[in-house]
Protein backbone atom coordinates (compact mmCIF):
# COMPACT_ATOMS: atom_id res chain seq x y z
CA UNK A 1 0.00 0.00 0.00
CA UNK A 2 1.35 3.54 -0.87
CA UNK A 3 2.02 5.37 2.21
CA UNK A 4 1.09 8.87 2.08
CA UNK A 5 3.02 10.86 4.51
CA UNK A 6 1.61 14.43 5.99
CA UNK A 7 4.74 15.64 4.79
CA UNK A 8 3.36 14.75 1.06
CA UNK A 9 -0.39 15.91 1.48
CA UNK A 10 1.35 19.55 2.69
CA UNK A 11 4.10 20.83 0.55
CA UNK A 12 5.49 24.40 0.43
CA UNK A 13 4.98 25.64 -3.38
CA UNK A 14 4.52 28.75 -5.47
CA UNK A 15 1.00 29.22 -6.90
CA UNK A 16 -1.54 29.50 -8.57
CA UNK A 17 -2.19 26.07 -9.03
CA UNK A 18 -0.79 22.67 -7.08
CA UNK A 19 -1.74 20.72 -10.62
CA UNK A 20 -0.76 23.25 -13.31
CA UNK A 21 2.08 25.09 -11.66
CA UNK A 22 3.87 23.09 -8.83
CA UNK A 23 3.16 19.33 -10.65
CA UNK A 24 4.89 20.44 -14.08
CA UNK A 25 7.76 22.03 -11.82
CA UNK A 26 8.52 19.45 -9.91
CA UNK A 27 7.90 17.15 -13.34
CA UNK A 28 10.45 19.47 -15.50
CA UNK A 29 13.20 19.64 -12.64
CA UNK A 30 12.76 15.62 -12.28
CA UNK A 31 12.98 15.12 -16.25
CA UNK A 32 16.32 17.45 -16.22
CA UNK A 33 17.60 14.92 -13.74
CA UNK A 34 17.02 12.49 -15.51
CA UNK A 35 18.97 13.18 -18.82
CA UNK A 36 22.15 12.21 -17.02
CA UNK A 37 21.37 8.59 -18.72
CA UNK A 38 21.05 10.55 -21.74
CA UNK A 39 24.39 11.42 -23.82
CA UNK A 40 23.62 15.53 -24.20
CA UNK A 41 25.73 17.74 -26.47
CA UNK A 42 25.59 21.52 -26.88
CA UNK A 43 23.13 22.84 -28.91
CA UNK A 44 20.00 19.86 -27.94
CA UNK A 45 17.10 21.25 -27.92
CA UNK A 46 14.09 21.05 -24.97
CA UNK A 47 10.99 20.57 -26.28
CA UNK A 48 7.52 20.12 -23.97
CA UNK A 49 4.35 19.36 -24.70
CA UNK A 50 1.39 20.28 -22.51
CA UNK A 51 -1.99 18.23 -23.02
CA UNK A 52 -5.51 18.14 -21.95
CA UNK A 53 -6.31 20.60 -19.04
CA UNK A 54 -2.87 21.78 -18.34
CA UNK A 55 -2.76 23.32 -21.93
CA UNK A 56 -6.53 24.54 -22.02
CA UNK A 57 -5.92 26.78 -18.53
CA UNK A 58 -2.15 26.39 -19.11
CA UNK A 59 -1.31 30.05 -19.83
CA UNK A 60 -3.95 31.41 -16.96
CA UNK A 61 -2.13 28.63 -14.38
CA UNK A 62 1.14 30.13 -15.17
CA UNK A 63 2.02 26.35 -16.15
CA UNK A 64 4.46 27.78 -18.87
CA UNK A 65 6.41 29.77 -16.37
CA UNK A 66 6.34 26.81 -13.80
CA UNK A 67 8.00 24.60 -16.20
CA UNK A 68 10.88 27.39 -17.31
CA UNK A 69 11.61 27.59 -13.88
CA UNK A 70 11.67 23.75 -13.22
CA UNK A 71 14.06 23.21 -16.30
CA UNK A 72 16.03 26.15 -14.99
CA UNK A 73 16.46 24.22 -11.93
CA UNK A 74 14.74 26.17 -9.25
CA UNK A 75 13.01 25.36 -6.70
CA UNK A 76 9.48 26.15 -5.31
CA UNK A 77 10.15 25.87 -1.74
CA UNK A 78 12.99 28.22 -1.70
CA UNK A 79 13.06 30.17 -5.15
CA UNK A 80 12.40 33.92 -3.98
CA UNK A 81 9.62 34.44 -5.59
CA UNK A 82 9.74 38.04 -6.32
CA UNK A 83 12.98 36.94 -8.93
CA UNK A 84 10.74 34.76 -11.04
CA UNK A 85 10.17 37.52 -13.59
CA UNK A 86 13.52 38.37 -14.03
CA UNK A 87 14.06 34.34 -14.34
CA UNK A 88 11.79 34.09 -16.71
CA UNK A 89 12.81 37.11 -18.91
CA UNK A 90 15.79 35.99 -18.86
CA UNK A 91 15.25 33.03 -20.34
CA UNK A 92 13.40 34.04 -23.26
CA UNK A 93 15.87 36.54 -24.20
CA UNK A 94 18.22 34.27 -24.32
CA UNK A 95 16.63 31.33 -25.26
CA UNK A 96 19.01 28.91 -23.78
CA UNK A 97 19.52 26.91 -20.50
CA UNK A 98 22.68 25.72 -18.30
CA UNK A 99 22.09 21.92 -18.05
CA UNK A 100 25.76 19.97 -16.84
CA UNK A 101 27.66 22.57 -18.75
CA UNK A 102 25.92 22.23 -21.80
CA UNK A 103 24.05 24.86 -23.52
CA UNK A 104 20.64 23.44 -24.16
CA UNK A 105 18.43 25.49 -26.58
CA UNK A 106 14.63 26.31 -25.52
CA UNK A 107 12.90 28.69 -26.87
CA UNK A 108 9.48 29.00 -24.39
CA UNK A 109 7.33 30.93 -27.24
CA UNK A 110 8.01 27.66 -29.60
CA UNK A 111 9.38 25.03 -27.57
CA UNK A 112 6.57 25.17 -25.02
CA UNK A 113 3.68 23.55 -27.34
CA UNK A 114 0.36 23.08 -26.01
CA UNK A 115 -1.59 20.54 -27.67
CA UNK A 116 -5.25 20.27 -28.21
CA UNK A 117 -5.89 16.58 -27.49
CA UNK A 118 -5.71 14.18 -23.51
CA UNK A 119 -3.29 12.03 -23.12
CA UNK A 120 -4.93 8.61 -21.63
CA UNK A 121 -4.04 8.37 -18.59
CA UNK A 122 -4.65 11.65 -17.05
CA UNK A 123 -6.20 15.07 -17.52
CA UNK A 124 -3.05 16.65 -16.80
CA UNK A 125 -0.56 15.27 -19.21
CA UNK A 126 2.93 16.54 -20.49
CA UNK A 127 5.66 15.26 -22.70
CA UNK A 128 9.03 16.25 -22.07
CA UNK A 129 11.88 15.30 -25.00
CA UNK A 130 15.46 16.10 -25.59
CA UNK A 131 15.29 16.77 -29.94
CA UNK A 132 18.77 16.59 -31.82
CA UNK A 133 18.06 17.73 -35.45
CA UNK A 134 15.09 16.23 -36.24
CA UNK A 135 15.33 13.22 -34.11
CA UNK A 136 13.70 12.48 -30.15
CA UNK A 137 16.71 11.81 -28.26
CA UNK A 138 14.99 11.71 -24.91
CA UNK A 139 11.84 11.66 -23.55
CA UNK A 140 9.67 11.08 -21.22
CA UNK A 141 5.91 11.28 -19.93
CA UNK A 142 4.78 12.98 -16.87
CA UNK A 143 1.24 13.24 -15.14
CA UNK A 144 0.42 16.08 -12.84
CA UNK A 145 -2.18 14.43 -10.80
CA UNK A 146 -3.36 16.78 -7.77
CA UNK A 147 -2.11 18.40 -4.55
CA UNK A 148 1.56 18.79 -6.30
CA UNK A 149 1.84 14.93 -7.06
CA UNK A 150 3.87 13.68 -10.45
CA UNK A 151 3.92 10.33 -11.60
CA UNK A 152 6.08 9.55 -14.53
CA UNK A 153 4.15 7.49 -16.90
CA UNK A 154 5.23 3.53 -16.57
CA UNK A 155 5.91 4.26 -12.26
CA UNK A 156 4.13 1.54 -10.37
CA UNK A 157 3.67 0.58 -6.75
CA UNK A 158 6.70 -0.89 -6.98
CA UNK A 159 8.82 2.00 -6.19
CA UNK A 160 7.35 1.39 -2.61
CA UNK A 161 8.47 -2.01 -2.09
CA UNK A 162 11.56 -0.80 0.00
CA UNK A 163 9.58 1.36 1.98
CA UNK A 164 9.60 0.84 5.89
CA UNK A 165 6.02 -1.06 6.89
CA UNK A 166 4.38 1.46 8.71
CA UNK A 167 2.94 0.31 12.39
CA UNK A 168 -0.80 1.34 10.92
CA UNK A 169 -1.55 0.96 7.27
CA UNK A 170 -4.26 3.20 6.06
CA UNK A 171 -6.38 2.88 2.91
CA UNK A 172 -9.52 4.53 3.92
CA UNK A 173 -11.71 5.64 6.69
CA UNK A 174 -12.79 2.46 8.11
CA UNK A 175 -9.26 0.67 8.71
CA UNK A 176 -8.28 3.96 10.05
CA UNK A 177 -11.45 3.98 12.42
CA UNK A 178 -10.43 0.69 13.17
CA UNK A 179 -7.04 1.43 14.34
CA UNK A 180 -8.10 4.11 16.67
CA UNK A 181 -10.84 1.54 18.62
CA UNK A 182 -8.34 -1.45 18.66
CA UNK A 183 -5.40 1.15 20.06
CA UNK A 184 -7.15 3.51 21.85
CA UNK A 185 -5.19 5.96 20.18
CA UNK A 186 -6.28 9.43 18.09
CA UNK A 187 -6.04 9.85 14.37
CA UNK A 188 -3.26 12.11 15.67
CA UNK A 189 -1.40 9.58 17.33
CA UNK A 190 -2.12 6.73 14.89
CA UNK A 191 -0.55 9.22 12.33
CA UNK A 192 2.39 10.32 14.50
CA UNK A 193 3.16 6.48 14.89
CA UNK A 194 3.47 6.03 11.10
CA UNK A 195 5.40 9.50 10.54
CA UNK A 196 7.96 7.96 13.03
CA UNK A 197 9.05 5.31 10.69
CA UNK A 198 10.66 7.97 8.17
CA UNK A 199 11.60 10.73 10.11
CA UNK A 200 12.30 11.55 13.91
CA UNK A 201 10.26 13.34 15.67
CA UNK A 202 12.41 16.28 16.13
CA UNK A 203 12.55 16.23 12.40
CA UNK A 204 8.73 16.02 12.25
CA UNK A 205 8.21 18.68 14.52
CA UNK A 206 10.39 21.46 12.59
CA UNK A 207 9.15 20.35 9.48
CA UNK A 208 5.45 20.53 10.50
CA UNK A 209 6.31 24.12 12.44
CA UNK A 210 7.69 24.99 9.17
CA UNK A 211 4.54 24.55 6.89
CA UNK A 212 2.46 26.05 10.05
CA UNK A 213 4.89 29.21 9.24
CA UNK A 214 4.38 29.13 5.26
CA UNK A 215 0.91 29.08 6.13
CA UNK A 216 0.86 32.13 8.94
CA UNK A 217 3.13 34.28 6.55
CA UNK A 218 0.44 33.66 3.68
CA UNK A 219 -2.42 35.38 5.60
CA UNK A 220 -0.26 38.04 6.75
CA UNK A 221 1.29 39.05 3.98
CA UNK A 222 -2.46 38.59 2.13
CA UNK A 223 -4.28 40.75 4.87
CA UNK A 224 -1.73 43.62 4.18
CA UNK A 225 -0.85 43.41 0.19
CA UNK A 226 -3.29 45.91 -1.35
CA UNK A 227 -3.98 46.48 -4.72
CA UNK A 228 -5.58 43.91 -8.21
CA UNK A 229 -4.56 40.88 -8.86
CA UNK A 230 -2.50 39.74 -11.86
CA UNK A 231 -4.40 38.87 -15.04
CA UNK A 232 -7.23 40.34 -17.54
CA UNK A 233 -9.88 40.13 -14.70
CA UNK A 234 -7.92 42.92 -12.50
CA UNK A 235 -9.61 41.22 -9.82
CA UNK A 236 -9.30 43.35 -6.69
CA UNK A 237 -7.73 42.02 -3.40
CA UNK A 238 -10.21 42.31 -0.43
CA UNK A 239 -8.26 40.40 2.38
CA UNK A 240 -6.49 43.63 3.30
CA UNK A 241 -9.76 45.93 4.17
CA UNK A 242 -11.27 43.36 5.80
CA UNK A 243 -9.25 42.16 8.28
CA UNK A 244 -8.07 46.26 8.81
CA UNK A 245 -11.58 46.66 9.60
CA UNK A 246 -11.49 44.03 12.44
CA UNK A 247 -8.87 45.46 14.46
CA UNK A 248 -9.56 48.01 17.19
CA UNK A 249 -7.84 51.70 15.83
CA UNK A 250 -4.40 51.98 17.40
CA UNK A 251 -3.83 48.06 17.59
CA UNK A 252 0.47 48.05 16.58
CA UNK A 253 2.08 44.84 15.82
CA UNK A 254 5.60 44.55 13.34
CA UNK A 255 5.45 40.72 12.25
CA UNK A 256 3.06 37.98 11.59
CA UNK A 257 3.12 36.42 15.27
CA UNK A 258 2.82 39.81 16.70
CA UNK A 259 -0.44 40.36 14.22
CA UNK A 260 -2.05 37.06 15.28
CA UNK A 261 -1.46 37.84 19.51
CA UNK A 262 -3.15 41.41 18.97
CA UNK A 263 -6.34 39.33 17.28
CA UNK A 264 -6.14 36.68 20.18
CA UNK A 265 -6.51 39.65 22.41
CA UNK A 266 -9.51 41.79 20.09
CA UNK A 267 -12.85 40.46 21.50
CA UNK A 268 -14.75 40.23 17.88
CA UNK A 269 -19.03 39.12 17.99
CA UNK A 270 -19.96 36.22 15.92
CA UNK A 271 -20.22 38.05 12.57
CA UNK A 272 -17.00 39.81 13.03
CA UNK A 273 -15.69 36.28 13.54
CA UNK A 274 -16.80 34.95 10.77
CA UNK A 275 -15.40 37.90 8.75
CA UNK A 276 -11.80 37.16 9.66
CA UNK A 277 -11.87 33.94 8.96
CA UNK A 278 -13.15 34.66 5.46
CA UNK A 279 -9.87 37.27 5.73
CA UNK A 280 -7.34 34.63 6.33
CA UNK A 281 -8.78 32.41 3.72
CA UNK A 282 -9.28 35.51 0.98
CA UNK A 283 -5.53 35.98 2.02
CA UNK A 284 -3.60 33.22 0.91
CA UNK A 285 -5.48 32.41 -2.06
CA UNK A 286 -4.78 36.16 -2.87
CA UNK A 287 -1.18 35.36 -2.02
CA UNK A 288 -1.74 32.12 -4.15
CA UNK A 289 -2.83 34.22 -7.70
CA UNK A 290 -0.49 36.42 -7.28
CA UNK A 291 2.80 33.62 -7.55
CA UNK A 292 3.32 33.86 -4.03
CA UNK A 293 4.63 31.08 -1.40
CA UNK A 294 1.76 28.96 -0.17
CA UNK A 295 1.12 25.60 1.25
CA UNK A 296 -0.68 23.06 -0.95
CA UNK A 297 -3.43 22.20 1.25
CA UNK A 298 -4.18 19.23 0.08
CA UNK A 299 -3.82 21.63 -3.64
CA UNK A 300 -3.22 25.46 -4.12
CA UNK A 301 -6.36 26.36 -5.34
CA UNK A 302 -8.05 25.14 -1.97
CA UNK A 303 -4.60 26.23 -0.03
CA UNK A 304 -6.45 28.82 2.61
CA UNK A 305 -9.25 26.56 3.71
CA UNK A 306 -6.85 24.12 6.23
CA UNK A 307 -4.86 27.42 7.46
CA UNK A 308 -8.05 29.64 8.43
CA UNK A 309 -9.29 27.07 10.09
CA UNK A 310 -6.82 26.47 12.50
CA UNK A 311 -5.77 30.02 12.44
CA UNK A 312 -10.32 30.26 13.79
CA UNK A 313 -8.80 27.97 16.49
CA UNK A 314 -6.21 29.34 17.88
CA UNK A 315 -7.10 32.81 17.92
CA UNK A 316 -11.17 32.84 18.91
CA UNK A 317 -11.79 29.16 20.33
CA UNK A 318 -8.17 28.43 22.60
CA UNK A 319 -6.27 31.14 23.15
CA UNK A 320 -3.48 29.17 24.71
CA UNK A 321 -3.00 26.79 21.85
CA UNK A 322 0.43 26.46 20.56
CA UNK A 323 2.51 24.13 18.70
CA UNK A 324 0.60 21.03 20.21
CA UNK A 325 -2.45 21.84 18.85
CA UNK A 326 -1.07 22.86 15.68
CA UNK A 327 0.53 19.73 15.10
CA UNK A 328 -2.44 17.23 15.62
CA UNK A 329 -4.37 19.48 13.23
CA UNK A 330 -2.11 19.05 10.05
CA UNK A 331 -1.65 15.19 11.67
CA UNK A 332 -5.11 14.54 11.62
CA UNK A 333 -6.46 16.58 8.25
CA UNK A 334 -3.57 15.61 6.40
CA UNK A 335 -4.46 11.75 7.27
CA UNK A 336 -7.87 12.83 5.92
CA UNK A 337 -6.36 14.20 2.53
CA UNK A 338 -4.71 11.08 2.07
CA UNK A 339 -7.66 9.12 2.56
CA UNK A 340 -9.42 10.92 -0.11
CA UNK A 341 -6.37 10.92 -2.31
CA UNK A 342 -6.08 6.76 -2.74
CA UNK A 343 -10.21 6.87 -2.67
CA UNK A 344 -11.46 9.15 -5.12
CA UNK A 345 -8.95 12.30 -6.28
CA UNK A 346 -7.47 15.55 -5.26
CA UNK A 347 -7.19 17.31 -8.40
CA UNK A 348 -9.61 19.41 -10.25
CA UNK A 349 -9.14 18.31 -13.68
CA UNK A 350 -10.21 14.32 -12.83
CA UNK A 351 -12.69 15.77 -10.66
CA UNK A 352 -13.86 19.08 -10.10
CA UNK A 353 -13.74 21.73 -7.29
CA UNK A 354 -14.98 19.10 -5.07
CA UNK A 355 -11.80 17.41 -5.22
CA UNK A 356 -9.94 20.59 -4.12
CA UNK A 357 -12.54 23.24 -1.63
CA UNK A 358 -14.48 19.68 -0.92
CA UNK A 359 -11.42 17.58 0.37
CA UNK A 360 -9.39 20.79 1.81
CA UNK A 361 -13.34 21.51 3.75
CA UNK A 362 -13.35 17.85 5.07
CA UNK A 363 -9.57 17.79 6.17
CA UNK A 364 -10.46 20.64 7.96
CA UNK A 365 -13.26 20.03 9.67
CA UNK A 366 -11.32 16.92 10.76
CA UNK A 367 -8.76 18.32 12.47
CA UNK A 368 -10.77 21.16 13.83
CA UNK A 369 -13.39 18.63 15.49
CA UNK A 370 -9.70 16.42 17.31
CA UNK A 371 -9.17 20.12 18.75
CA UNK A 372 -12.50 20.63 20.00
CA UNK A 373 -12.50 17.16 21.85
CA UNK A 374 -13.22 14.81 19.29
CA UNK A 375 -13.13 11.24 18.93
CA UNK A 376 -11.77 9.59 15.93
CA UNK A 377 -15.34 8.83 14.65
CA UNK A 378 -16.58 12.27 15.31
CA UNK A 379 -13.57 13.57 13.23
CA UNK A 380 -15.02 10.99 10.38
CA UNK A 381 -18.30 12.62 10.90
CA UNK A 382 -17.70 15.98 10.46
CA UNK A 383 -15.05 15.18 7.56
CA UNK A 384 -18.30 13.47 5.90
CA UNK A 385 -20.80 16.35 6.68
CA UNK A 386 -18.33 18.52 5.12
CA UNK A 387 -17.68 16.49 1.98
CA UNK A 388 -21.05 15.78 1.01
CA UNK A 389 -21.98 19.22 0.75
CA UNK A 390 -19.52 20.20 -1.51
CA UNK A 391 -20.39 17.12 -3.81
CA UNK A 392 -20.81 17.81 -7.56
CA UNK A 393 -18.97 21.32 -6.90
CA UNK A 394 -17.25 22.38 -10.53
CA UNK A 395 -14.47 23.68 -11.91
CA UNK A 396 -14.90 26.42 -14.13
CA UNK A 397 -12.30 29.06 -13.13
CA UNK A 398 -12.73 32.46 -15.51
CA UNK A 399 -10.00 33.03 -17.96
CA UNK A 400 -8.30 30.03 -16.69
CA UNK A 401 -7.11 31.95 -13.80
CA UNK A 402 -7.50 30.60 -10.33
CA UNK A 403 -8.98 33.91 -8.62
CA UNK A 404 -12.99 33.35 -9.89
CA UNK A 405 -14.45 31.70 -7.75
CA UNK A 406 -11.83 29.68 -7.26
CA UNK A 407 -10.39 32.70 -3.85
CA UNK A 408 -14.18 32.82 -2.19
CA UNK A 409 -14.71 29.54 -2.55
CA UNK A 410 -12.16 28.88 0.15
CA UNK A 411 -13.68 31.15 2.83
CA UNK A 412 -16.92 29.30 2.00
CA UNK A 413 -15.41 26.09 2.45
CA UNK A 414 -13.71 27.16 5.85
CA UNK A 415 -17.22 28.24 7.46
CA UNK A 416 -18.38 24.87 5.95
CA UNK A 417 -15.93 22.96 7.74
CA UNK A 418 -16.08 24.92 11.26
CA UNK A 419 -20.03 24.00 11.01
CA UNK A 420 -19.19 20.83 10.17
CA UNK A 421 -17.16 19.99 13.08
CA UNK A 422 -19.81 22.01 15.50
CA UNK A 423 -22.56 19.30 14.08
CA UNK A 424 -19.91 16.39 14.64
CA UNK A 425 -19.66 16.85 18.53
CA UNK A 426 -22.93 16.79 19.29
CA UNK A 427 -23.33 13.70 17.02
CA UNK A 428 -23.53 9.96 17.76
CA UNK A 429 -21.44 8.00 15.93
CA UNK A 430 -24.62 4.87 15.87
CA UNK A 431 -27.07 7.72 14.30
CA UNK A 432 -25.00 7.93 11.61
CA UNK A 433 -26.33 6.83 8.02
CA UNK A 434 -23.75 7.76 5.62
CA UNK A 435 -20.11 6.53 6.66
CA UNK A 436 -17.24 8.85 4.99
CA UNK A 437 -16.29 5.74 2.67
CA UNK A 438 -19.55 6.21 0.89
CA UNK A 439 -19.21 9.97 0.34
CA UNK A 440 -15.55 9.34 -0.70
CA UNK A 441 -16.81 6.72 -3.18
CA UNK A 442 -19.73 8.88 -4.39
CA UNK A 443 -17.35 11.76 -4.36
CA UNK A 444 -15.41 9.78 -7.11
CA UNK A 445 -18.49 8.44 -9.34
CA UNK A 446 -19.80 11.97 -9.20
CA UNK A 447 -16.05 13.16 -10.35
CA UNK A 448 -16.17 10.25 -13.67
CA UNK A 449 -20.00 11.11 -14.63
CA UNK A 450 -18.94 14.72 -14.45
CA UNK A 451 -18.81 16.64 -17.95
CA UNK A 452 -15.01 17.33 -18.61
CA UNK A 453 -15.62 20.87 -19.64
CA UNK A 454 -16.67 21.73 -15.67
CA UNK A 455 -13.14 19.96 -14.77
CA UNK A 456 -10.39 22.75 -15.19
CA UNK A 457 -11.09 23.11 -19.08
CA UNK A 458 -12.64 27.01 -18.89
CA UNK A 459 -14.72 25.41 -21.54
CA UNK A 460 -18.36 25.87 -19.55
CA UNK A 461 -20.28 27.06 -16.22
CA UNK A 462 -18.90 30.70 -15.18
CA UNK A 463 -16.26 30.89 -17.57
CA UNK A 464 -18.25 31.02 -20.62
CA UNK A 465 -21.16 32.71 -18.72
CA UNK A 466 -18.76 35.50 -17.85
CA UNK A 467 -16.73 37.30 -20.61
CA UNK A 468 -13.73 37.95 -19.47
CA UNK A 469 -13.41 41.34 -21.67
CA UNK A 470 -16.65 42.66 -19.69
CA UNK A 471 -14.74 42.45 -16.50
Amino acid sequence: MEFISVFDVFKIGVGPSSSHTLGPWRAASRFMKKTETATLEDGDRIKVHLYGSLSLTGKGHATDLAVMMGLDGHDPETIRTDKIPEYVSNIRQSKILIHDSHKMAFDPESDIIFEQEYLDYHANGMVFKIVRGDNTIFEQTYFSVGGGFIIREGESLERYENAPVHPFPVLNGRELLNHCSKSGLSISEVVMKNELMDRSEADITSGLMRIWSVMLDSMYTGCHTHGCLPGPLKVKRRAPEISQRLLPEGTTYHDATTWMEAIRSSQPGFQDVLKWVSAFALAVNEVNASFGRVVTAPTNGSAGVIPSVLMYYLCFVNREGGQDEIIRYLYTSGEIGSIFKKGSTISAAMGGCQAEIGVSSAMAAAGLTELMGGSADQCSIAAEVAMEHHLGMTCDPIGGLVQVPCIERNSMGAVKAINAAIMSLDRNPEDVKVPLDNVIATMWETAQDMNRKYKETSEGGLATAVNVIDC
